[in-house]
């Protein structure tokens, strides 16, 4: 049977537009629109490849990733309880590990895909002052005011209500604790309406929470490092060593 060539034509541009959605959909923008357990699903499935696909250079993680994160830390919130939300295969903390830097840290490593976390221990297990808790990073299980520094790394325009996640982030942040985020820019940024944002709003949105003391600096191709800091005063020391926190964590902790 002959099918006219305009037929062809319009069936050839639906397939290539339906490609592309897809693409979109799932590829690019990792699943964000799809909801949560479709992302969790996607690193799930790629979780022991994730190194090999972002292709980390150690000394290039030291000194972009790990001596900012120290440096900023300082010397008064020591020693530090750091929350790594979506902390994945842990490349924040190997980095800062691996520079010996932050020795006196306790970490909290908590992510949404338990094959990502899997990954994680594989590298940290054997490292006592690390936690790992499997976990959604949009409403998380702790307490109010309870770490030192928390930290969300090239995660929050994956999940479902980012301005509520980073509104968790700021909870769970001691007063004058120190927070660590990441802004997505460039062209992907632009393709993912509703769950990415301008420099002016990234600082409205930390004003607005409470934040102050808002930093933004160049952070990768596709992202800005963003850095604030909780209003109200902070009292020394850390809580790296604080033995009830210790102790609920080392249970899988449950809020009180």
């Amino acid at each position: 049977m002959f099918v006219p060539l305009a037929v062809v034509l319009v069936l050839i541009i639906i397939f290539v537009l339906l490609g592309l959605f897809i693409y979109w959909l799932i590829f690019l923008t990792e699943g964000a629109y799809l909801g949560e357990g479709v992302v969790v699903w996607l690193y799930d499935l790629y979780a022991g490849r994730y190194d090999k696909i972002k292709d980390w250079a150690d000394d290039e993680e030291i000194q972009y990733l790990a001596e900012p994160f120290a440096n900023d830390i300082g010397p008064l919130r020591h020693p530090p309880l750091i929350l790594d939300v979506a902390a994945g295969t842990a490349a924040l903390t190997r980095a800062t590990r691996k520079a010996g830097l932050l020795p006196d840290s306790t970490w909290v490593l908590l992510d949404a895909s338990a094959k990502m976390l899997d990954q994680a221990k594989a590298h940290l297990s054997t490292d006592p002052t690390i936690y790992f808790l499997q976990h959604s990073a949009q409403t998380l299980p702790f307490d109010d005011d309870i770490f030192d520094v928390v930290a969300c790394l090239e995660a929050l325009e994956f999940l479902p209500k980012p301005e509520e996640a980073l509104a968790e982030l700021i909870r769970v942040l001691r007063p004058g604790g120190l927070l660590f985020t990441t802004n997505r820019v460039g062209t992907i940024s632009a393709m993912m309406p509703g769950k990415t944002w301008s420099k002016s709003q990234v600082f409205r949105l930390h004003k607005e929470l409470g934040q102050r003391h808002i930093a933004i600096r160049p952070y990768q191709v596709e992202y800005e490092w963003v850095s604030s800091v909780k209003a109200g005063r902070y009292t020394p020391p850390g809580r790296a060593q604080d033995k009830t926190i210790l102790d609920m964590l080392a249970t899988g902790w449950r809020r009180i």
